[in-house]
């Protein structure tokens, strides 16, 4: 695992300052690679990393050429299936000088181009430079489990593993993207390429783009695809529990190769016990598990996470984490998020990979993807339970089976029967919508958009973020089943936005630690995507075919409990326990410098909070939310980013002119 950073004057004549430039950029990031670093120079263009050395730690050394000198490499990931490939190229005659993924991914491109990415399994972003052609070649894994930014002005291309790097760059300027802002508090995220900043964007999962004196060209070369009716309903059940079975154990073996230790998540779940099962029958070696529970019992699983660890005999870490330390720890969460957020999930992960790196460990498997693709969400479930009561919508009986979702959050719970159909009526006769599953959430969400300043709203009103899902959704979505059309959704905004990002890859690469996710698999993916939905959603039981493939594999009571989704206190956010840094965010004077939030509305908010003490999810998201803006915008715009070249460790420079 690493970080990758570049820049391209296309049009321009040498420039002096680009190494830098590069130097600049992966300071920023050093977190992503803190082993070793490199850049490599040529006519217009230096790009550099920053290494995580996990495979072949003796060389693999980049930036790295082919064996012709044509093409340099700089990446960012691993490609789990490099060794078959490896055999591959060696039959054709291609000789390797390393035993790493990043030679294979270079030497394949040599060989396939663009065509190389179908071959890849793996998590990555990579630039390979093509001295010939005067070309960048970028491209991003599937699902977006890497991170790859870029921005493009006056004949200049520059691009970093995070976008803090980017900032590091005079030319660019920095401010917030009033249309981003809306999607953010409206699906939590914002929707691809764009960024929380102004002219700042990602490369989409799933495409590669080309750089050159002509400009940008994008590509797409994978395509999340949903088996649409009857054609889903000729496997059985059997048979696709020894499939699945197969492919996550294969997911799991090429996930393990490493030539450091390899630890694990065991979060007390369903999808960390499954996953750990696999890494057991693999490897009967100790295996280092980790945990985090909240000394808040609503929030704690750690009598789980403890049955699990003792069943499979792991050497397993506890954490546990108080309040304090959230609050304490929020706005470092922010630094590496670099978007709002409007949960204080990541947090915790955050400080979990802290753990995990202070016990020397680099490499985690975790159960990410499961739930997406696996029918494993509440939301499923809640589309489900809403059309079923849109058939009689009068019926007092259907909504209540909707508490029965969230026991976790009381308000919802002891709502009485005019609130819920308040909370969960919203478009609830409009299930011939596309988008059906999620208008409520995305709805509800969208009420945090009341907060900003009237100054900063009438830019909101210029397009509604939602019909800009409409007019993006795949030529075929109208005709998957309604829970396939919800599972793209979740995946293709809310996962790859979000989970994966700001409670993936920032919070463990943050400490310098890589999470690999067996469920994300593409064939693990593809085949899910195959599968009739009552394997996956079988009435209201999630995760169907995955409990019955668990059974004997992991303890009775993981398998049979009830989905308990991952969430994290707030309250010391915004108490008098809080830290002053957070309680100057909220402050009048705070928040008229910042012209973001209204404060007269943020001060009733924070007033109704103190009152209260227990508040609605909506205002929960909100504090979050403007919370996690202010500070995004203090680190961001407000305050110089600054630059250490000298953190940089076992720097080399690659000169073109002078080899």
């Amino acid at each position: 695992m690493c970080g990758i950073a570049g820049i391209y004057n296309y049009h321009s004549s040498k420039e002096p300052s680009t190494e830098q430039n590069v130097k600049k950029m992966l300071s920023m990031i050093n977190h992503r690679g803190p082993d070793e670093s490199g850049v490599y120079l040529d006519e217009n263009l230096g790009i550099g990393n920053v290494r995580l050395s996990i495979i072949d730690l003796s060389s693999g050394q980049q930036p790295m050429c082919d064996e012709t000198g044509r093409y340099w490499i700089v990446y960012n990931g691993e490609i789990f299936n490099y060794l078959e490939l490896k055999l591959k190229l060696e039959s054709t005659g291609v000789r390797f000088k390393t035993n790493c993924d990043t030679e294979v991914v270079i030497q394949m491109y040599a060989k396939y181009g663009s065509e190389c990415l179908t071959q890849f399994n793996g998590q990555f972003a990579f630039c390979i430079w093509d001295r010939n052609k005067k070309e960048m070649f970028l491209a991003r894994d599937r699902v977006g489990i890497r991170p790859l930014f870029y921005w493009s002005q006056n004949k200049t291309f520059a691009f970093c593993s995070e976008i803090k790097g980017l900032f590091t760059l005079n030319q660019i300027e920095r401010s917030l993207d009033q249309e981003s802002l809306a999607q953010i508090f409206t699906f939590w995220t914002t929707l691809a390429p764009k960024t929380p900043f102004k002219n700042i964007v990602e490369l989409q999962p799933g495409h590669f783009m080309k750089v050159n004196s002509n400009g940008i060209q994008i590509q797409k070369y994978w395509n999340m695809n949903f088996t649409s009716g009857k054609e889903a309903q000729d496997r059985s059940f059997s048979e696709s529990i020894e499939e699945l079975d197969e492919l996550l154990h294969d997911a799991v073996k090429i996930r393990l190769r490493a030539d450091v230790p390899v630890g694990a998540y065991l979060s007390g779940g369903l999808d960390s016990s499954v996953t750990t099962a696999y890494i057991k029958d693999i490897d009967s070696n100790i295996l280092n598990t980790f945990s985090i529970g909240f000394t808040d019992k609503t929030y704690d699983e750690t009598a789980f996470q403890l049955e699990a660890a003792k069943f499979f005999g792991t050497n397993h870490t506890a954490f546990s984490c108080t309040s304090e330390e959230l609050a304490e720890n929020f706005a470092e969460t922010i630094w590496h998020t670099e978007f709002p957020i409007l949960r204080t999930s990541p947090t915790p992960m955050f400080l979990l990979s802290k753990k995990v790196r202070e016990s020397n460990i680099k490499v985690v498997i975790t159960g990410e993807g499961a739930d997406e693709f696996l029918g494993g969400y509440n939301i499923f479930k809640e589309a489900k339970i809403r059309r079923f009561w849109a058939n009689e919508p009068n019926s007092t009986a259907r909504p209540k089976l909707l508490t029965k979702l969230y026991p976790y959050i009381p308000l919802l719970k002891d709502s009485p029967d005019l609130a819920l159909k308040m909370f969960f009526g919203y478009k609830l006769k409009e299930t011939e919508d596309p988008l059906y599953s999620h208008l409520l959430r995305w709805h509800n969400t969208s009420r945090l958009k009341s907060f900003f300043t009237d100054d900063f709203a009438p830019s909101l009103d210029k397009s509604d973020p939602i019909n800009i899902v409409y007019n993006n959704l795949p030529e075929n979505f109208g005709t998957w089943s309604d829970l396939s059309k919800s599972q793209f959704l979740e995946a293709n905004i809310f996962m790859s936005g979000y989970l994966l990002s700001s409670q993936g890859d920032r919070m463990a690469m943050g400490n310098s630690v890589e999470g690999r996710y067996p469920f994300l698999d593409y064939r693990v993916i593809e085949f899910c995507n195959q599968l009739p939905d009552n394997y996956k959603l079988n009435g209201l039981n999630e995760k169907f075919i995955l409990k019955k493939l668990s059974i004997g594999k992991i303890p009775d009571s993981i398998t049979s409990r009830s989905k308990q989704a991952y969430r994290a206190p707030i309250s010391n956010l915004i108490t008098q326990k809080s830290t002053s840094y957070l309680k100057d965010m909220l402050s009048d004077e705070s928040l008229r410098t910042y012209g973001i939030f209204n404060p007269e509305k943020v001060k009733n908010l924070l007033a109704k909070i103190e009152t209260h003490g227990l508040i609605s999810e909506i205002d929960q998201m909100a504090i979050v939310g403007i919370l996690s803006t202010q500070i995004l915008y203090k680190k961001f715009i407000q305050e110089p980013v600054i630059a250490n070249v000298e953190n940089l460790k076992n720097y080399r420079i690659i000169d073109q002119s002078k080899l």
